[in-house]
């Protein structure tokens, strides 16, 4: 790793530190008091969802583009992580309390411009290379992906974000985008306490001994999916139909992410709803 790089990093944490510091000073400084020991119930988080994306180039490209006027995400995580005094290091690149520009265009459970409302990761990944069948993803090291766990962790329990909040970038952007790929480790990470995973007991009662292939009607799966938290609009075309499915898939049934609309699917989709109901939220 760089000594360039390393600065950053020590400088977003200084950042961190200051403002906390300066809020405080700000508060003995003003020319009134705020009277706070009442506080109104209508309130909630504003962070509500934890967006996981790749970054398509190595760590110092990424750095980069996640640092100049365009493109920002909250943390930026390097393949393999260096250590310092033993600890594995990560990237912040824009404090929690602020607005990072990584979603684009996205929806998600009836939300749209989800930069508003979300914090977005992004893993050091080569994304995928294209042959003349298909695209090849690639994998994420171990490493990179315990630390992202551990980040994760805070984050999920600092903001209360519901299991079906952690989401692929694919997820809230189907139409546009495929990251993080169906080689990221989705269900390890619900194991660890991040995010939803459909219980294969729940999956094998909606199944009902079907051929997981078998084909179900195409406008149910994605109302299903639409209940789930997709965005699925009226008179979409068959492309935009299958990338909507293919998404789902490669979150949720990552041997098969061809976008058919089939049994499996659609019990993976009523299990989930199940396990994690809708909050409203």
């Amino acid at each position: 790793m760089t000594r360039s790089g390393i600065r950053s990093g020590v400088i977003a944490a200084l950042f961190l530190a200051l403002t906390g510091c300066q809020s405080s000073d700000q508060a003995k400084n003003l020319p009134y008091r705020l009277e706070t020991t009442r506080q109104a119930q209508g309130m909630d988080q504003r962070v509500r969802f934890l967006v996981i994306h790749y970054t398509a180039e190595d760590f110092h490209n990424a750095l980069n583009t996640l640092t100049d006027e365009h493109v920002s995400a909250h943390y930026l995580i390097p393949a393999q992580p260096p250590l310092e005094n033993g600890k594995p290091v990560a990237w912040q690149l824009v404090p929690e309390n602020m607005r990072a520009w990584h979603a684009g265009a996205s929806g998600w459970r009836g939300r749209t411009n989800l930069n508003d409302t979300s914090i977005g990761i992004e893993l050091e990944n080569k994304g995928y290379s294209t042959t003349l069948l298909e695209k090849k993803f690639y994998p994420f090291p171990p490493a990179q992906i315990d630390l992202l766990a551990e980040l994760s962790k805070g984050i999920v329990a600092r903001y209360q974000i519901e299991p079906r909040n952690v989401v692929a970038h694919s997820d809230i952007a189907p139409q546009r985008k495929d990251d993080p790929g169906p080689l990221f480790p989705w269900q390890q990470m619900a194991e660890r306490g991040i995010g939803a995973w459909p219980d294969a007991a729940r999956v094998s009662h909606f199944l009902a001994g079907r051929n997981p292939q078998q084909p179900v009607d195409q406008a149910h799966l994605l109302n299903l999916l639409k209940q789930y938290g997709y965005t699925v609009t009226e008179n979409m075309t068959p492309e935009q139909a299958r990338r909507v499915i293919s998404a789902f898939q490669m979150h949720f049934r990552q041997s098969d992410y061809r976008g058919n609309a089939d049994a499996q699917s659609e019990a993976i989709v009523l299990a989930l709803l199940q396990q994690f109901p809708d909050s409203n939220n």
